[in-house]
């Protein structure tokens, strides 16, 4: 997507980030994608032997560059984790893949780039309870499928609920918001149960995917939020994670305003949030 080589680009113009502050994915290893997928559907996705309905359903065409480009995707946000372990934020550029469950990918997502990285903290000992605060405008139905037994990691997701995907999966906590939900109403809904979510569930890593879809002019949306009820839903994330101390990883998730320029700003505009409130 034209975006993903927009945002680094609008970035840097703005002079919210400096090109050393870019990192490049190494070569994943298997065993880490493997944690949250089942290792046959891993190695028919990498042999690209999956049938023909289940290519469909992610809604590609399956090749040998797409994949790779996905693994790429997903040692980012594995890295990521890592700087916000250090640093106390991280972001992967592109990601928010959460449609992808462990045995299927589905909605231009392959693979589960915060469920791998989730799992790769558990695995390593680098984190003992995990919240996922998924605010993309679709329910994270690929994470919440594959944590669904998992105490370790608590998935929030707060979406459209007559939206993508018209089968839900069971998030630790759904809320389905009515179409034409605007700002009002949505920050009102996620003041009230970030801070709770966050004092009860007491984490000590969050994953936060910030799908600009939320926005009135987004083509796929459903939900009425301005780019300052996006902004500020931000903050919202942001000044809690400062309040309680946690590391937080950042991945975009989704964006389909008509106008690059509205997608570019709104995710910039995360970044600039997540700066400010940290640093």
């Amino acid at each position: 997507m034209l975006k993903y080589e927009l945002i680094p680009e609008q970035l840097m113009h703005l002079g919210i980030v400096d090109k050393q502050h870019f990192f490049k994915p190494a070569i994943l290893n298997e065993q880490f994608i493997t944690l949250a997928h089942k290792p046959h559907y891993w190695e028919r996705l990498k042999n690209r032997t999956l049938s023909a309905s289940e290519v469909r359903r992610t809604g590609f065409v399956l090749t040998e560059e797409l994949v790779a480009r996905e693994v790429c995707i997903m040692s980012g946000t594995m890295m990521a984790s890592d700087f916000a372990l250090v640093n106390g934020l991280a972001f992967n550029v592109a990601g928010g893949t959460h449609h992808a469950g462990s045995d299927w990918g589905e909605g231009f997502c392959l693979l589960n780039d915060q469920a791998i990285a989730a799992h790769y903290l558990l695995h390593e000992k680098k984190a003992s309870k995990i919240l996922i605060i998924d605010l993309d405008v679709h329910q994270g139905n690929g994470t919440a499928e594959i944590f669904e037994h998992q105490a370790a990691v608590f998935t929030f997701s707060m979406h459209s609920k007559r939206n993508f995907p018209f089968k839900k999966e069971h998030s630790d906590l759904d809320i389905g918001l009515a179409d034409g939900t605007g700002d009002e109403v949505y920050l009102t809904i996620l003041e009230k149960n970030l801070r709770r979510l966050v004092d009860e569930v007491r984490p000590d890593f969050v994953f936060y995917l910030a799908g600009v879809d939320v926005l009135e002019t987004d083509k796929l949306g459903r939900l009425n939020l301005s780019k300052k009820g996006c902004k500020r839903r931000d903050e919202l994330v942001f000044n809690c994670c400062k309040q309680f101390g946690l590391p937080v990883q950042v991945s975009l998730g989704g964006g389909y305003s008509p106008l690059i320029k509205d997608i570019v700003d709104a995710h910039c505009n995360t970044f600039k949030v997540a700066i400010e409130t940290l640093f």
